[in-house]
């Protein structure tokens, strides 16, 4: 990183990811911007930046993830809070993007969450967003600025091209239809099969597995989701294929949500290994599942992302031997 770089790009962290942010930072070899938010006896936010950003490119990391509604306030008062100290650009760096599920009216007299986000971000004075795995793609859409929608194909797919061998036999599963072209690039990178389980949703936490198609039997299987939040889906899959023959499970996704009985419906589970990334912080929340968890960050990606965005470079072409985020 140049100097002109370190006095112009600016990265600041907000209160969900701390740690995510001081990665970002380490591998673009520049400290992490001065603020602080406090939250008054009442729950209202207040952000103060302790350095100058005046007529600087400025990248604010926060995932809206639990709490999502203080997260999400958080990062429009940063936000604004920047855009009132004169930033010349501000980049609002949502890993986890909360509300995402809520993209459409499925039913009526429902609201389309996920636009009104992108409104509220928008008109707080974010100038770009970049975003990782959003649940639905079409969210790119509900905002009038630029979007930079990336994966974690990468990081994952590093990480079990590295452990191929030890695997055996495997084959790619995916938990449900949706999924499917996410799942088919994972079985392409790791030159395996691919299997589709079809999945009814009853409720916001409960599904019934219904059918697989796919051969599981005698091998290693392994989950592709872009996130696990309650579970249901990524158990019931597990006992699903178990019941077909296979010898293991270990289940991979990109944000870990993990509400409700999540914990113990992961523990309780089949599933040998639960992969996941730091797009929200682990730490102390998941020291259950201590056993089976294993978390691997995206901050190089992430931080390779700012860095083309601050210079104008590309970023598909850091996707173009992983696949690209979901379309």
């Amino acid at each position: 990183m140049s100097a002109n770089d370190r006095n112009h790009l600016k990265v600041f962290a907000g209160s969900s990811a701390r740690e995510l942010t001081q990665g970002i930072c380490a591998h673009l070899d520049l400290p992490v911007g001065l603020g602080t938010v406090t939250r008054f006896p009442d729950g209202e936010t207040m952000v103060k930046v302790d350095e100058d950003v005046r007529g600087r490119d400025v990248y604010v990391v926060l995932s809206t993830c639990e709490p999502v509604n203080d997260n999400l306030m958080e990062l429009l008062v940063f936000i604004d809070c920047l855009r009132r100290a004169s930033a010349k650009r501000i980049t609002a760096v949502i890993p986890y993007y909360g509300y995402a599920r809520q993209d459409r009216k499925d039913e009526g007299r429902v609201p389309i969450t996920a636009k009104l986000v992108a409104n509220l971000i928008v008109a707080a004075g974010a100038e770009r967003v970049l975003c990782m795995d959003l649940h639905a793609a079409q969210i790119q859409g509900f905002f009038d600025i630029p979007v930079d929608h990336i994966s974690a194909t990468p990081v994952f797919a590093d990480h079990f091209l590295k452990i191929r061998e030890s695997l055996g036999d495997i084959v790619v599963v995916s938990p449900d239809v949706g999924n499917v072209k996410v799942a088919n690039m994972f079985a392409n990178v790791l030159s395996c099969d691919l299997a589709i389980i079809d999945k009814r949703r009853l409720s916001g936490s409960k599904v019934v597995v219904k059918n697989l198609i796919g051969d599981v039997e005698g091998r290693t299987v392994v989950m592709f989701d872009d996130m696990i939040s309650t579970a249901g889906t990524v158990c019931e899959a597990a006992r699903l294929v178990m019941e077909r023959g296979a010898t293991d499970v270990i289940a991979a996704c990109t944000h870990p949500v993990l509400v409700g009985l999540a914990m113990q419906r992961l523990l309780d589970s089949p599933i040998s290994k639960v992969i996941v990334a730091d797009t929200i912080p682990c730490g102390a929340r998941t020291k259950p599942l201590d056993s089976k968890i294993e978390v691997l960050t995206v901050a190089p990606l992430i931080g390779e992302a700012i860095h083309r965005i601050h210079h104008d470079q590309s970023i598909s072409a850091l996707f173009r031997h992983a696949g690209g985020a979901k379309r």
